[in-house]
């Protein structure tokens, strides 16, 4: 369910580990000798894909930064074609960042756009309620799965919980805003099964400090989707 951003290779191995975690993230210009000690690796594309040694670890996503601008160029990354005869090896997320005239709704816009075009749809960090319930309001009924970035394990649990309330039909930003902790630790199999197919991962920095805030709110590697 977490992810832990790894700022260099060497920390990748010094990372925090357990069942509740997911594949480290590290920069594509960080990847070097060692950088998954044989595991897979969320790549974050900071240089040209193409630049990516053939034999550095196994990827088992690629994420992305773009503007508003740059969509259709980061899109392009996961279609054949003769403009990209090397397509991704791996699922794209793709984090859009809006203009500073951006419109209401442009979060809706952008995940169905990115769905549609088969990646993964990325929610940034420190989202704003409005922006994560129109974001939910696409995801909740598609078939793509998103990632999200969280600044820390209340945010982590604020987004579960938003997740949650999309899929129940509940009130999206009151529980982004307040959440209730026993809406998630209490799901049945089924409903943790679907938030795993909605919700696939949460990129994380402090990964001991949000594994520390979800387990106090009791949300572990067994009782978490």
């Amino acid at each position: 369910m977490l992810s832990q951003r790894c700022p260099d290779a060497a920390a990748v191995s010094r990372r925090r580990l357990g069942a509740i975690f997911g594949p480290p993230v590290l920069a594509a210009s960080a990847l070097g000798s060692g950088s998954g000690s044989g595991d897979s690796v969320v790549v974050s594309l900071d240089v040209a894909p193409d630049t990516l040694a053939s034999d550095g670890p196994a990827v088992a996503r690629f994420d992305l930064d773009c503007s508003l601008e740059q969509l259709d160029d980061a899109i392009e990354l996961t279609q054949p074609g003769e403009s990209n005869p090397h397509p991704l090896s791996a699922p794209l997320a793709v984090f859009v960042a809006p203009d500073d005239d951006s419109e209401a709704g442009w979060a809706a816009e952008v995940a169905t756009r990115i769905a549609d075009a088969g990646a993964h749809p990325g929610l940034r960090a420190g989202p704003s309620p409005d922006e994560v319930a129109d974001f939910l309001a696409v995801l909740a009924h598609s078939d793509a799965g998103f990632v999200a970035r969280a600044t820390s394990g209340a945010e982590a649990l604020a987004i579960l919980a938003a997740t949650v309330a999309a899929l129940r039909g509940d009130d999206v930003r009151t529980a982004f805003v307040t959440p209730d902790p026993s809406r998630v630790a209490g799901l049945n199999q089924d409903a943790a099964e679907a938030l795993r197919t909605v919700l696939l991962s949460i990129e994380v920095d402090d990964a001991e400090e949000a594994e520390r805030h979800l387990a106090a709110h009791g949300i572990t590697a067994t009782a978490a989707p």
